[in-house]
């Protein structure tokens, strides 16, 4: 699936309707009891990043979102039953946080609560506007500091609707937005033909993991191997987590800047399989985008050692494969590229530091940090730099994406790091990356995709 934002998201006019929880579903919430499964780290981290930026006087919108058609006269009620079964799959979209003094309580509606409320909003006959409302949409309700947090919308014309779903980061990570548009066609077929949908085992609980994981991740102190090892990594990175180690043209200690959009082809299919082929012996796609990484960023900014924190999915069991929620950890890598690198030993020091350190990323940062009594306040929605990976050639409905025009949606809007995702699709790679809108890192970022896309040609 490709990653884009809403504005490269190809929104045709139509008329806007939109689904959120009913009334009776809010009232139900307000009065629930606390729930003992707690947040996870990486929940609690993001919402307290949130309230900390927009206490210094910022609205940072960080939604995620994904894009799909349904072809043909749709059905608002069937569609609308299909949006209400897989948001009751879901054990994270009906549970929420509230503050109390200064800690997050959980709170879990029963499934039996839950309706959703649809309004008709307008027609809209210009693309822009419907674009600029929808993004104003996503932005004051998929918010981190509110509940609930996500918004359900489709723009339904004479022969499809688009449907478009944002969510704050607490209840999906990007694996989770691959995997929707799948389950909802099959939910909304289902109720058009009068049928059961394809058989499924129930989808297992992330409320159920973040229980799990916290209660590991309190079991640690700070003597802990995983601990010792994130001091010494941030302790070789002047104190700091790993920025993009090239000029972004960012004022220090200036104001958090706005940011900018990459999102195009990487590789065709024959490419990207040559690439997979190349780096197979090293460790796959995933070591060979870091190891050229590591290289293109040697030559443009100088480094003598690549350091980046590698973001992982925590979803080690596979109970969890099909379970919509925020599955990531991230783990601490440092390549050497001093001197005149090649790419067989990049190559080979990267698989070597992913075999030694990926085991960290299931331990939560967020836990780390407080263990190490690091003073790591956050000014911006991005602790880090990240250069991420996926093959989502195996996902479901994966070979149906085209046709159902389906994306991932990212929000862009203030940030000082840079974020890469690269996706392998059945059509080739896929680049998209987020970064400070500075006419100094756009050079750079240009730079460093047209390096990477000569790169992988090169191994044809």
């Amino acid at each position: 699936m490709r990653i884009t934002d809403i504005q490269r998201c190809e929104v045709r006019p139509g008329r806007l309707v939109e689904w959120t929880l009913s009334p009776a579903t809010v009232a139900a919430a307000d009065g629930l009891p606390e729930d003992s499964r707690p947040p996870a780290y990486i929940q609690e981290s993001h919402i307290r990043t949130a309230k900390c930026v927009r206490e210094d006087g910022l609205f940072v919108p960080t939604w995620l979102g994904t894009a799909f058609d349904i072809p043909g006269p749709v059905d608002l009620d069937v569609l609308q039953e299909a949006l209400r079964a897989w948001t009751l799959r879901h054990e994270t979209l009906r549970s929420g946080f509230r503050w109390v003094g200064d800690e997050l309580r959980r709170f879990t509606l029963d499934a039996g609560d839950v309706s959703l409320h649809r309004e008709v909003t307008g027609d809209f006959s210009d693309a822009g506007a419907l674009v600029r409302h929808l993004e104003g949409r996503f932005d004051t309700v998929a918010d981190a500091l509110r509940w609930p947090s996500f918004l359900y919308t489709a723009v339904v014309r004479e022969d499809s609707a688009s449907v478009y779903l944002a969510f704050d980061h607490t209840n999906v990570d990007a694996y989770s937005m691959h995997r929707i548009a799948a389950e909802v066609h099959e939910l909304y077929a289902a109720g058009v033909e009068g049928r059961d949908p394809v058989a499924r085992t129930p989808a297992a609980s992330y409320v159920d993991f973040c229980g799990i994981e916290r209660a590991d991740a309190d079991r640690i102190d700070d003597s802990h191997e995983v601990v010792a090892r994130w001091r010494e990594f941030i302790r070789r990175c002047d104190g700091r987590l790993p920025s993009f180690p090239v000029d972004l043209g960012v004022e220090p200690d200036g104001p958090l800047p706005p940011q900018r959009m990459l999102s195009e082809p990487l590789a065709d299919a024959e490419t990207a399989a040559a690439f997979e082929a190349y780096c197979r012996p090293y460790g796959g796609s995933l070591v060979g985008l870091l190891a050229a990484t590591a290289l293109i960023l040697h030559e443009l900014g100088g480094q003598s050692v690549y350091r980046t924190v590698v973001p992982f999915h925590t979803r080690v069991k596979s109970r969890w494969s099909d379970s919509v929620g925020w599955y990531v950890g991230g783990a601490p890598i440092e390549v050497p590229v001093a001197g005149r690198p090649d790419l067989p030993g990049t190559l080979r020091a990267v698989r070597a530091e992913l075999r030694a350190n990926r085991a960290l990323a299931r331990m939560p940062l967020a836990r780390v940090l407080k263990l190490l009594g690091a003073d790591f306040r956050p000014s911006s929605p991005d602790l880090y730099s990240i250069v991420s990976f996926l093959d989502a050639r195996s996902i479901p409905g994966a070979g149906r994406w085209e046709e159902m025009r389906a994306r991932a949606l990212l929000r862009v809007s203030y940030g000082d790091q840079v974020c890469v995702w690269v996706n392998r699709l059945p059509e080739g790679l896929w680049l998209a990356s987020r970064y400070p809108d500075t006419d100094v890192a756009a050079k750079n970022m240009r730079l460093y995709a047209e390096r990477l896309r000569d790169l992988a040609a090169s191994l044809l």
